[in-house]
């Protein structure tokens, strides 16, 4: 069997609709079984506009939901151990706060940050300059739509942190760590389980590559 080309396509999905301030519409489909293999997000990223980029590069590096890393703020990263706070959009403590939960990131991720926040002379109460829901979704229509990826319709922004959640396991990180890191529960990991062997060894050598030393801080 082909996994690449077969699987997703028997996967329902949501469909739902952006209409532009210019009157265009775009179709969308949020199916979370659908992630990137290493080669179309490498395709996919390359037809990105900069700007754009930032967003990607902070849900791919972390797993985390678009809402969510819009809310970090400089003062949320902890150069020293690597790590990020990340606020819960869907849960909140008894006192009405937001749950959060603390996550690691690669070295390469964090050169990645200094750089941004030198750039756009970010301080400590700033957040990262991180595309809306709809804007993302179009963005990566598009990108999708240039990288030639066929099935482009069975993709939205919840891929990305689908993605990242796949390719650790795929790493052999073990499924309840990569639950704390995604944020939700170990049934939901399970349930989306894709087997090690999905991917040839040259998969793995590129998801090394785009998530940097992310796969080791827990091992």
């Amino acid at each position: 069997m082909n996994f690449k080309k077969n699987y997703f396509n028997t996967q329902e999905a949501r469909i739902s609709k952006i209409v532009r301030k210019d009157g265009k519409e775009y179709t969308l489909r949020e199916d979370k079984l659908r992630f990137f293999f290493p080669d179309e997000w490498m395709a996919f990223y390359d037809k990105l506009k900069p700007k754009q980029k930032i967003t990607f590069e902070f849900l791919i590096n972390t797993g985390a939901r678009i809402n969510e890393v819009r809310g970090i703020r400089v003062a949320d990263i902890d150069f020293e151990r690597n790590s990020i706070i990340i606020r819960n959009t869907k849960s909140r403590n008894k006192d009405g706060t937001r749950k959060i939960r603390v996550i690691s990131i690669s070295n390469k991720f964090k050169k990645y940050l200094k750089t941004l926040i030198k750039k756009y002379e970010l301080s400590l109460k700033d957040n990262f300059p991180i595309l809306s829901t709809p804007a993302a979704n179009i963005g990566m229509t598009k990108a999708l739509e240039k990288a030639n990826i066929k099935d482009k319709e069975n993709f939205s922004v919840h891929s990305v942190r689908k993605t990242t959640e796949v390719w650790l396991l795929a790493l052999n990180i073990d499924s309840l760590k990569v639950a704390k890191h995604i944020g939700h529960t170990i049934a939901v990991a399970q349930k989306y389980y894709v087997s090690p062997d999905t991917f040839s060894w040259e998969d793995k050598k590129t998801m090394r590559q785009i998530i940097g030393d992310l796969y080791e801080r827990w091992k």
